[in-house]
């Protein structure tokens, strides 16, 4: 498995080109790119500007392994608003264009919205309804991604929705697409489930892997902590990943500390090569 990390981790007042420079320093293989509103990769980056970012990775001898987006989260690909759903499924393909120019071979998306707490105001949207509104988005979509040769991988966040490994192995099924499928945060589940046997369950369907750790004992947004802090049984991660010979990314999903924040970016990437080499 390939080691990489998402550019949240890094100081927001770091350029594209400082963070990737920075996690090659630490040691990652590949580093997860995201898609802005606005800002130096945004909806409205033009061509050369993306393949400047390319050429930057390029001449630091690391990957840009997938390209990921807070704006679902905005722009949800269920919402009742027929412009919203329309506004995210421009954000899917835009996020499909960029990630095939600058070499990453998947994006992630939130496959829609039944709620969220964490959110102020959140729209809520009946079960069913964005059930119906995210598969019809993705058999629209698929063709897309086909054509780009870009994966689409759907993450399992706190949205209500897609709540267990079979629900997820099913959707992505009757999506029926070789590039739609799951991007598996391990952290995400463990509120609700165990990220071992996700990972057995989706096997094959699995794209892109974050690595999180998260606190039962807190039991909300701010139970999330440093990898090996909380209750994610890593070892049998790794094991079930090695079981169904994953060899893609795991992608470290975590945020810069108030003070020293590059020291989140060397602190991550040592305890993954323990995580990494565990039964070995």
């Amino acid at each position: 498995m390939k080691k990489g990390i998402n550019i949240w981790a890094f100081d927001n007042k770091k350029t594209i080109e400082e963070s990737i420079i920075l996690a090659k320093k630490a040691g990652f293989d590949g580093i997860e790119l995201a898609l802005d509103e606005t800002g130096e990769l945004s909806l409205n980056t033009d061509k050369a500007n993306i393949l400047r970012i390319k050429n930057i990775a390029e001449e630091n001898n690391i990957e840009i392994c997938s390209l990921a987006t807070g704006l679902y989260w905005k722009y949800s690909i269920t919402s009742e608003n027929k412009k919203i759903r329309e506004k995210a499924k421009d954000i899917v393909k835009k996020q499909l264009e960029i990630a095939s120019m600058i070499g990453a071979n998947a994006i992630l998306v939130i496959p829609g919205i039944v709620g969220a707490d964490f959110i102020k105001d959140c729209e809520i949207v009946s079960y069913d309804k964005v059930y119906e509104y995210s598969l019809e988005a993705f058999q629209e979509l698929k063709r897309y991604a086909e054509d780009l040769k870009v994966n689409i991988a759907l993450e399992n966040v706190w949205n209500k929705f897609l709540l267990s490994p079979l629900e997820m192995r099913d959707f992505v099924d009757k999506i029926g697409n070789n590039y739609v499928g799951v991007y598996l945060d391990i952290g995400n589940v463990v509120y609700t489930g165990y990220p071992e046997q996700w990972v057995s369950i989706l096997n094959k369907r699995i794209k892109k892997i974050h690595f999180k750790d998260f606190k039962r004992s807190i039991g909300n947004i701010n139970g999330f902590v440093d990898l090996l802090s909380g209750d994610v049984n890593y070892p049998n991660v790794i094991r079930s990943l090695r079981q169904i010979n994953y060899n893609d990314y795991v992608i470290a999903e975590v945020f810069p500390y108030k003070y020293f924040s590059e020291q989140i970016v060397y602190n991550t990437s040592n305890v993954m090569d323990t995580i990494l080499h565990s039964n070995d």
